[in-house]
């Protein structure tokens, strides 16, 4: 067992060793050329206006002559600027108000330029709301671009066009579901477009509608696009913010996979790939834009990036053709808010994805559905946690009690254990191989005490990730002092509670025959508590619960041993 236990600390020093390094790298170590050979303002920034702002390339539909695959230069309108520039051209713009939304949508371009969400604060109890899209300043440049362009060069309405609007605000009224709020564009030669935006109460989504209204006598052909404009200098990374370890970026899905796009890597940094019934992604800690074509028509999704901060991900349509003298309609989504699994769902079955749950997705995906489900009976995430706990803790009992069995009776052999270790102090080896007959003689294996601490690693990590990515616990209160599970115990409460009820569990379990690993099991509380003084409450919460279901657990085996034994004796 001496040795058994050596093995285990020593491959989690290791493992600790090798996460500390990794992190590292990836904070200090040496860049890919692609995050270095930016082109840099004065204050050392990206320039955003390096990043091609002209419209997308797009590709002739299949019923004409010239190839699908064919690409036809780009259009550009005079004067093209990036975002940065168009908006702070004193642009009108429009604004919309909706139960969960306030949007701004700039009249160039119908360009989403301003994006606040008045039910999610920045700091609980404080008025200023979560602002997503926004043209505040160079290093915070945030928008979502959609148009049509056309393949053949004739004006269409773009990214870059000046749309008309009959009002200036738009407001979702009491007891109304929807509000369509209509922009309108014409080339003065027989082609209207009228882009409206579709919202619809307690909704993120936003359906986006082109009703194209040829009437001219030639067909007229149109290509949808989108694009998400950002610019998202890195964060600085720390434990005292968890959060600061969240996914930050571009993310694409390409039809058959998710993939987070890294901005320093040169092979993202030079995407250009075909795709159907994807869409793309700007991710941050519990909010995301999204765009989702019509999943009918193969798309082209491609990356543009300056230097390590500014990125540009565009996804463009084939081109659809409006015969003369008729009318057609296209459609696509956006979504621009929190990270609400049910809603992300409606709109495409991958795009819940975004919600990161990193390598243990598989895992960490039932166990939100299961806090899901509890939450919605009991109304309290905090309460959701205890209620999955246990659970967790019915299913694994077969387990647990097995192993709690083995404990049991290493704790009736201490005795026995401390007669050998007097008897050959001098000589380990014959120490070694008396321990393992009397393990072999009384049937004990000392490895099966380990195997819930294996089994609930992979789901504490789960739960860390769902807890650290679900902003349906976001600023959740429980009760008392803790207001938001999603963050640390303001107090410390729940990480002292940990650490009395480690320090409980381990008075039921034998002591390790080493006295040098007896005294590092000793600080292992008070280690587990400093540790998560940092982690957030809903966490420590389930960790709190787990451990003292565990202790019930193992005096109830305990006390199940001591009657066999007393019965065996009489």
């Amino acid at each position: 067992m001496t040795n058994n236990i050596r093995v285990f600390l020593w491959l989690s020093l290791l493992l600790a060793l090798w996460l500390n390094y990794s992190q590292w790298q990836i904070d200090y170590g040496a860049k890919s050329a692609a995050a270095t050979s930016g082109t840099t303002d004065s204050t050392g920034g990206p320039k955003p206006a390096d990043i091609n702002d002209a419209v997308p390339q797009v590709v002739q539909p299949s019923s004409e002559s010239t190839p699908a695959t064919d690409t036809v230069p780009t259009v550009v309108a005079p004067g093209a600027a990036p975002a940065a520039a168009v908006e702070s051209a004193g642009s009108r713009k429009i604004r919309v108000t909706t139960d969960v939304l306030v949007i701004d949508i700039s009249l160039t371009g119908g360009t989403l330029v301003r994006a606040e969400l008045p039910g999610y604060p920045i700091v609980k109890g404080e008025a200023a709301p979560v602002v997503l899209f926004n043209t505040d300043q160079p290093s915070t440049n945030y928008v979502l671009r959609t148009g049509l362009s056309n393949p053949k060069g004739a004006d269409a309405p773009t990214h870059l066009a000046n749309f008309t609007a009959a009002e200036d605000s738009y407001t979702l009224p009491p007891g109304q579901d929807e509000l369509r709020v209509p922009l309108s564009w014409t080339d003065g030669k027989g082609i209207t477009v009228t882009k409206t935006f579709v919202f619809r109460r307690g909704r993120f989504i936003i359906d986006l509608e082109y009703e194209i209204d040829n009437a001219t006598q030639a067909p007229w052909q149109a290509a949808p696009y989108a694009r998400i404009q950002r610019s998202d200098p890195p964060v600085e990374r720390s434990m005292f913010k968890v959060e600061s370890y969240a996914t930050r970026g571009p993310v694409i899905y390409d039809g058959t996979k998710y993939r987070k796009l890294n901005i320093e890597s040169e092979d993202d940094t030079a995407l250009s790939i075909d795709v159907t019934k994807g869409w793309i992604g700007g991710m941050q800690h519990h909010f995301v834009s999204a765009v989702v074509p019509n999943p009918e028509s193969p798309q082209k999704v491609t990356l543009a990036v300056t230097g390590r901060e500014y990125y540009l991900t565009t996804v463009s349509a084939t081109a659809e053709t409006v015969p003369p003298g008729t009318k057609k309609t296209l459609k696509e989504g956006i979504f621009v808010g929190p990270k609400l699994q049910a809603q992300l769902e409606s709109m495409h079955p991958e795009l819940s994805r975004v919600a990161d749950y990193g390598a243990l997705t598989l895992l960490s995906k039932p166990l939100f559905w299961l806090l899901d489900h509890a939450h919605s009976l009991v109304k309290n995430w905090g309460l959701s946690i205890i209620l999955v706990t246990f659970l967790l803790k019915l299913l694994f009992y077969p387990l647990a009690e097995k192993s709690g069995r083995s404990m049991a009776r290493m704790r009736a052999l201490a005795p026995r254990m401390k007669v050998l270790q007097e008897t050959y102090k001098d000589d380990r080896t014959k120490l070694g191989q008396a321990t393992m007959e009397l393990y072999k003689t009384e049937k004990v294996n000392p490895l099966a005490g380990c195997l819930p601490m294996l089994v609930q690693m992979p789901v504490f990590l789960a739960f860390y990730w769902v807890l650290l990515e679900s902003v349906e616990m976001r600023q959740a209160p429980f009760f008392g002092w803790i207001n938001d599970l999603s963050s640390r115990d303001p107090f410390f409460i729940l990480p002292v509670l940990n650490g009395l009820a480690m320090w409980g569990q381990s008075k039921l379990n034998p002591p390790p025959p080493d006295p040098v690993q007896a005294r590092i099991f000793q600080l292992m509380p008070i280690v587990f508590s400093v540790m998560f003084a940092l982690f957030p409450a809903g966490l420590v919460l389930y960790w709190v619960t787990n451990t003292g279901l565990s202790i019930l657990q193992q005096w109830n085996v305990n006390r199940k041993i001591a009657a066999e034994d007393a019965a065996r004796k009489r």
